[in-house]
């Protein structure tokens, strides 16, 4: 009894929803019988197919158009909605500056798109795969179209200013404005000496000392912060007139100054050193202006600038100001008409490291015994009071190894899985995970850190249920003679592909011993006894190992002809017609693949051997089928030989090369003669 096995072609792909019932025709024929022909239906049913959208998974790909001044890490692109969940998305082509995350989303370029250039076109090549390993696949095409933003144009590229002798330093001259998108202001010229400053964002000009007589003319760029190559220039021509009082001056002219965020309050900052044209300063009247936030952090107690409360760094309303008060001193000289002098104040709060960090409660996290390379066990999250709030580095005390398979993130204080985890010789890890403030002070040797516990519990996972394919078999035999070895049928299951061997038990059917398993393989032992019936067997299929130990029961119904026996001969003659049930038989082929290596060196040694072949028969036959020359049999050349022996020792035979009709050659010594037909004579040449 042979077996057969049908299986799906390679590259066949069903679709239930169009033909859900294949009818296959099997023929079978044993030496010496008929044909059977039987029928096999297969039946397909639907499934849980991963599919990608139309658009996507067709040749030519889904298209999106963009255009060339989007901002950089756009998201332009969605492969999957989100919902499914469980998807990874893959990047099959890398030659394309777009980004494709984890999440399924394609971003624009880090740098963004080259708006200089015309039409541009990116192919991705993506695959996605759910959980249970089914994937599909598609592409994207995206088309960076040009960018219709407006250009940059000043509104008035030219422009004259005069403003009066003796202003003061960071005192607004005049402003520019042009058109365009993220437009930036830049002084161009001239680069020295250094007069007046502008704000890149308002296009505010500002004095930087006090001016006096003078013709400046300086050269304005206004461009696009996206994208400088988007530019244009103006010029503004100041001119400085005299004035008949001069108002008192001041040292410093600009006072700019760092401070910590511990300052005292009653600190002074600075003491202004003023004087009018009359030399004297009695008469000098000093006041702070500027926002409420600077007015109320800092005074005014004559000439001394100091601090009025305490400079909090770490809160979000200082966050807010970008950790820095502006303000203008006043100074005014009596007299009529009222003279002043205004000098800029910037104070800028640094941080200053105060807190340690604090490790986080009840850090115990959890992960599978059977997680994967990679996997995420979980995340330490620190808390830091100082600004920024949980700026925070991480490091694991001892590194990962054997005796602790984890790594953790240094930004995140993400926990991951980098090694076995043996869960039968240990239950549980216990990391001992470092904190390390960040930016949290000017002076990176005053970094602060601790020491946190963390527990990592394995959770042990149950052994997969085995599977046998198919649960339910029912199968025909003819008994043999007693006593021999039938197999029926071997059992195809499979379990964990991490778990131990299955085993395979009879539980059921089997009172009378008339079967036995060997291995997953059903042997039947004929009896003496071989009546028709039929047997239901009931196998259970045991994976796993010690408590995780699961099983699966397998029914298998087979029906046991008798063996036929020989009758007595008979006057009448008696037909009987039998009937046959379908019979499915299935075999199992050991087929050997060698390796490529073993392919090409057999391939070469035929090859090497053949053309060795070759060329000695062509070596005979040249040598062999020389023309004018006669074949001689083993017996001619024998007496030749010993014709030739006899003449070399000085018995020539008789007879002169007249008389002598025909001409030979000895094959083994290749010396020719000369012989006569009739009386066999012989003359050597």
């Amino acid at each position: 009894m042979s077996q057969w096995q049908v299986t799906l072609r390679a590259g066949a792909e069903l679709d239930a929803r169009q033909v859900n019932q294949y009818t296959l025709i099997l023929r079978a024929a044993c030496p010496g019988e008929d044909e059977v022909e039987e029928r096999l239906f297969v039946q397909v049913t639907a499934g849980h197919v991963l599919r990608c959208d139309t658009p996507f998974a067709s040749a030519e790909g889904d298209v999106v158009q963009v255009l060339a001044d989007v901002a950089p890490r756009t998201p332009l692109y969605v492969v999957l909605p989100q919902p499914l969940g469980g998807l990874t998305f893959r990047l099959r082509n890398h030659n394309t500056p777009l980004v494709l995350t984890r999440w399924g989303v394609v971003l624009a370029p880090d740098n963004g798109f080259d708006p200089s250039k015309n039409t541009q076109m990116f192919r991705l090549e993506i695959e996605v795969m759910d959980r249970h390993g089914h994937n599909c696949s598609g592409a994207v095409r995206v088309e960076v179209l040009p960018s219709l933003r407006p250009r940059v144009t000043f509104l008035e590229p030219h422009r004259a200013v005069t403003v009066t002798e003796g202003i003061g330093p960071w005192e607004v001259v005049t402003q520019v404005h042009a058109r365009g998108d993220n437009v930036r202001y830049a002084i161009l010229a001239p680069v020295a000496p250094v007069l007046f400053t502008i704000d890149e964002v308002t296009g505010e000009i500002r004095s930087t000392r006090r001016l006096e007589l003078i013709r400046a003319h300086l050269l304005i760029r206004a461009y696009n912060a996206l994208h400088p190559d988007d530019h244009a220039t103006a010029t503004v021509n100041v001119t400085v007139q005299g004035t008949n009082r001069q108002a008192p001056r001041c040292v410093p002219g600009i006072f700019v100054s760092q401070v910590p965020e511990t300052v005292s309050p009653g600190s002074i900052l600075v003491t202004l050193r003023c004087t009018d044209s009359t030399s004297t300063d009695g008469c000098l009247q000093y006041a702070l202006e500027g926002p409420p936030s600077s007015r109320s952090h800092f005074c005014m107690e004559g000439p001394r600038l100091k601090v009025n409360t305490t400079l909090d760094y770490d809160s979000e309303a200082m966050a807010a100001l970008g950790f820095q008060f502006t303000a203008t001193i006043v100074v005014t000289v009596g007299g009529q008409p009222l003279q002043s002098t205004r000098v800029p104040v910037l104070v800028t709060v640094t941080p200053v490291n105060e807190f340690r960090p604090a490790c986080p409660s009840g850090a115990t996290l959890t992960v599978p015994e059977t997680a994967a390379f990679g996997s995420v066990v979980g995340r330490v999250a620190g808390t830091d009071r100082d600004y920024p709030l949980d700026s925070l580095e991480y490091s694991l005390e001892g590194g990962s190894g054997p005796a602790q398979p984890f790594s953790i993130d240094r930004r995140t204080g993400e926990i991951r899985v980098v090694g076995p985890l043996g869960s039968q010789q240990q239950k549980s890890y216990r990391l001992a995970v470092r904190l390390t403030d960040t930016h949290n002070d000017l002076d990176p040797r005053k970094r602060q850190s601790r020491l946190c516990d963390v527990s990592v519990r394995l959770q042990a996972v149950p052994d997969q249920l085995p599977v046998c394919v198919p649960e339910v078999q029912e199968l025909q035999i003819t008994a043999g003679s007693p006593g021999s070895r039938q197999p029926v049928t071997r059992l195809l299951c499979h379990g964990s592909p991490d778990s131990a061997a299955l085993t395979y038990t009879i539980v059921g059917g089997n009172e009378d011993g008339r079967f036995r398993l060997e291995g997953s393989t059903l042997v039947f032992l004929p009896s003496a006894r071989a009546e028709p019936r039929p047997f239901v067997l009931l196998v259970e299929v045991w994976g796993g190992s010690g408590a995780r130990r699961r099983s699966t029961v397998v029914a298998l119904v087979v029906r046991v002809a008798p063996r036929s026996t020989p009758m007595p001969p008979s006057s009448s003659t008696q037909h009987t017609t039998l009937h046959k049930e379908p019979l499915v038989v299935m075999r199992t082929e050991a087929v050997w693949h060698p390796p490529a290596w073993f392919v090409a060196v057999l391939t070469v040694s035929g090859a090497l051997l053949l053309a060795t072949l070759g060329c000695t028969a062509w070596n005979l036959l040249c040598r062999n089928r020389a023309p004018g020359k006669m074949f001689l049999t083993k017996g001619s050349c024998d007496v030749v030989e010993h014709s030739r022996g006899k003449e070399e020792h000085g018995h020539p035979h008789a007879g002169s090369p007249g008389q002598f009709d025909g001409r030979a050659q000895v094959p083994r010594s290749g010396r020719d003669y000369l012989f006569t037909s009739e009386t066999g004579a012989q003359h050597w040449i």
